[in-house]
């Protein structure tokens, strides 16, 4: 049976952020994915500054956005600009090719396409069987996303579900007005908000939701692309996702398995932006997986305690005030120079939202939006 210090179940940017961490750290790294790569996976794919600092270098970009232009169901809209780029763009495919290409030149070997059948934690390791046979591993990483088995086998709790519904369109000839620019539209469906990211030659169009409003959030789709007059583009891709938001007591792994990005829950519970926490979450799993077995899940949830998980808390906090009051949001990034600024800042990583809401004003506006219903 082959040996390993860490085993990482999944190859997308938890689990590769992951491997190459560890292997940095000096240990004997696998990572393990169904997928041949590169594959296509569902994801808007705009990197913020947090994500963009994780990377292990720069990452191919489509877009450089310098441009955001804002609705508020689909009416009230106005467009706001940045001298430096606030977000970078990726594709998905390309992101995680490259991700795991850098695993592997950090020293791990990579297994794709290679199925998990199950982990079995034993007192010399944990066994993974795999269609390709079984191996060992004295710490397992499990980053296989929202549909991770071992995180049911871990016992994850969740706050939140959403459905989240894509469209690929072939820019043509809007390529051009695209370019650089990004469009956010704040939803008829409380906490639900839409978005068109540029790649270049495409354009991804999608919407979010709480689960459950299931044909109010494919109607919101189809008006946000009749909306923004993207009716008459090719449909390349028509595809859906859930995402998962943790609570707050959730476990964050077990024994000799820690969790990952998706597979945690670990998300940013307004925006539901995921990439970020899960290069972060992945990175910080490596290094403490590099570490040895004993006490790996106590060390790693400290870890998380220092950023992502105070994140987290004022994600759920925004989202509460953006569920009641979503025009209060619009109106002060649309028309505000303090909330346009905040925005900006927290896209290019110079602030988080945990930082701004640890201020008292933020704090008690955060109380009041929060307050009644979103009549207004």
């Amino acid at each position: 049976m082959d040996e390993y210090d860490v085993a990482v179940v999944g190859a997308g940017p938890a689990g590769s952020s992951a491997a190459r961490a560890a292997a940095a750290a000096g240990a004997r790294v696998v990572v393990l994915d169904r997928a041949a790569f590169p594959r296509y996976k569902t994801c808007g794919g705009g990197l913020i500054g947090p994500s963009l600092a994780a990377l292990p270098g720069t990452p191919p970009t489509r877009a450089s956005i310098t441009r955001v232009s804002l609705s508020l169901a689909g009416g009230r809209r106005r467009t706001r600009t940045v001298a430096e780029p606030c977000l970078r763009m990726v594709t998905r495919a390309e992101l995680d090719a490259w991700l795991l290409r850098s695993a592997v030149e950090a020293g791990a070997e990579a297994r794709v396409p290679c199925r998990v059948a199950s982990v079995e934690e034993r007192p010399d390791g944990a066994v993974v069987e795999t269609d390709a046979g079984p191996l060992r591993a004295q710490v397992v990483i499990a980053a296989d996303g929202t549909s991770s088995r071992l995180a049911r086998d871990v016992g994850v709790r969740l706050s939140r579900v959403d459905l989240g519904l894509e469209l690929e369109l072939e820019a043509g000839p809007l390529a051009g007005e695209w370019a650089d620019r990004v469009h956010l539209d704040w939803g008829p469906i409380p906490g639900s908000y839409a978005w068109v990211f540029p790649k270049g030659d495409t354009l991804t169009v999608g919407v979010i939701a709480a689960r459950g409003a299931g044909e109010a959030t494919r109607a919101y789709l189809r008006d946000v692309v009749g909306w923004l007059g993207l009716g008459g583009l090719r449909v390349l891709q028509d595809t859906g996702h859930l995402t998962r938001c943790r609570t707050p007591g959730s476990p964050l792994g077990c024994g000799r398995v820690l969790l990952a990005g998706d597979a945690a829950g670990l998300l940013e519970p307004w925006t539901r932006e995921g990439i970020s926490f899960a290069t972060r979450s992945g990175a910080l799993a490596g290094v403490v997986a590099a570490g040895g077995a004993p006490g790996a899940v106590e060390r790693y949830r400290a870890a998380l305690s220092a950023d992502l998980l105070p994140e987290m808390a004022a994600g759920e906090r925004c989202l509460r005030a953006f569920e009641a009051r979503p025009w209060a949001f619009h109106e002060l990034i649309r028309s505000t120079s303090v909330g346009w600024r905040q925005f900006s800042r927290i896209t290019r990583g110079e602030t988080t939202l945990a930082r701004a809401v640890r201020r008292r004003p933020v704090r008690a506006g955060l109380g009041l939006l929060s307050l009644g219903s979103a009549a207004g």
